[in-house]
């Protein structure tokens, strides 16, 4: 029981404040163990450890006796600008058993204040080893970086608002330069057709294209057949059933089409370049290409333009004809409708005119889906959080662009007739 009352009062009570020989001189007994482990408890118990003014028992020592003859008007004065020795203040480390840096740290922050204080601080009962962590700790102090003041939320809300402005500014300032680089590259390909790679071209175009059919054309059928649908529970109320078919025909060859089409390609094939060419970069392959003298935008990213350009087009091609015909078994299953009546309505209702937006469409929606995904893939940093991000912010801005740009076609072949 004394053992265990002798390490608490060790734990509760690490600085003991003792008087020295002299009436200014104090010992401060540093005991216990001073280590990473108990740093928590020893960094409150230092804060709270009142250590007294040097000043004030500087005062009390004082000389009072009475100025020798002759010194009555210039002894006073001469005694007040003598500067005074600082009180002495032995900082006693005989009785600590255990010290590693953090506890370095705290004795070291310790003598700080007692120096603040007024106090020549001497340190005795240290060995060299423990001498050392001490100079150490002198050496690299802990310094706590101020935290600045909590903004005003809508001070904070106008910040994030202007950041994000400006790094999406940023952002499509260097897609468009890229953008310019794209065409010059695809330029001098023209003017040098050696550079081009048909054989990447040929397999981008499998990759993006003939794999994306059957996923295309699935999404396509249903999604004509849900317009025939929903369309014909608002036409019945009008007892015009049979204007379903102008309806899924407009709707799929002028929006719809093209519009799913490109969303699925931006998932598909648009992440698939981010990943590929950032996992690429991440290799350092690309600057293996430099140094082998190969540009990556004629390798990497000229066959998988060209390769969406040519199959998009196709693709919404056969997304049309999947739509119809989802639309037309839908309404020939629910409404009664007979392929005869169906296709008279159809081609009586759509001209060539809407055939032909959803082509003219897929042709800029391709150069934005390819292009953005090849941008993302080359800025990748070398680590794999960076293509992931990279990846997951292409398609977000790919469909983002898509969709903004077939809002202005939408409302430019309204304006001119079409």
């Amino acid at each position: 029981m004394t053992g265990q009352a002798q390490q608490q009062g060790e734990e509760s009570a690490p600085l003991v404040l003792e008087r020295g020989e002299a009436p200014t001189d104090l010992r401060i007994l540093v005991r216990g163990a001073w280590t990473l482990t108990r740093a928590g408890t020893l960094d409150r118990q230092v804060a709270a450890f009142e250590i007294p003014a040097a000043s004030s028992l500087a005062r009390s020592e004082a000389p009072r006796g009475a100025p020798l003859p002759g010194d009555e008007r210039g002894g006073e004065e001469e005694r007040r600008s003598r500067p005074r020795p600082r009180p002495r203040l032995l900082l006693d480390l005989s009785a600590v058993t255990a010290l590693d840096t953090s506890g370095a740290w705290l004795i070291d922050r310790l003598v700080g204040r007692l120096h603040d204080a007024g106090w020549e601080v001497e340190i005795a009962g240290l060995g060299e080893e423990w001498r050392h962590l001490l100079e150490l700790a002198r050496h690299r102090p802990v310094t706590v970086p101020e935290m600045p003041p909590e903004p005003h939320p809508l001070t904070g809300f106008v910040a994030d608002i202007g950041e994000a402005t400006v790094h999406i500014l940023n952002n499509f300032g260097a897609l468009l330069t890229f953008f310019g680089v794209v065409v010059a590259r695809f330029a001098r390909s023209l003017f040098q057709p050696r550079r081009f790679r048909f054989t990447s071209l040929v397999y981008q175009m499998e990759m993006v294209g003939l794999r994306a059919m059957a996923i295309v054309g699935l999404i396509s059928f249903l999604i004509g057949a849900v317009v025939v649908n929903q369309g014909a529970v608002q036409l019945e109320k009008f007892g015009a059933e049979v204007l379903v078919s102008d309806l899924v025909g407009i709707s799929v060859l002028r929006e719809l089409g093209i519009l799913l089409t490109a969303v699925i390609l931006a998932g598909r094939s648009g992440s698939s370049f981010t990943a590929q060419i950032g996992s690429m970069v991440l290799h350092e392959e690309v600057d293996a290409m430099r140094a082998l003298g190969l540009d990556p935008v004629e390798v990497l990213v000229i066959p998988r333009l060209l390769a969406m350009v040519l199959t998009l087009p196709l693709l919404t091609f056969y997304a049309d004809i999947m739509g119809l015909l989802g639309g037309g078994l839908m309404a020939w299953g629910t409404l009664d409708i007979d392929v005869t009546q169906y296709l008279t309505r159809l081609q009586e209702a759509t001209g060539w005119r809407d055939f032909a937006i959803g082509l003219i469409k897929a042709v800029f929606f391709a150069v934005i889906i390819s292009v953005v995904g090849c941008f993302h893939g080359l800025v990748v940093e070398r680590n794999a959080e960076s293509v992931g991000r990279h990846t997951t912010t292409a398609v977000v801005e790919a469909i983002f662009m898509v969709i903004v740009l077939d809002a202005f076609f939408a409302v430019f072949f309204t304006t001119i007739g079409w």
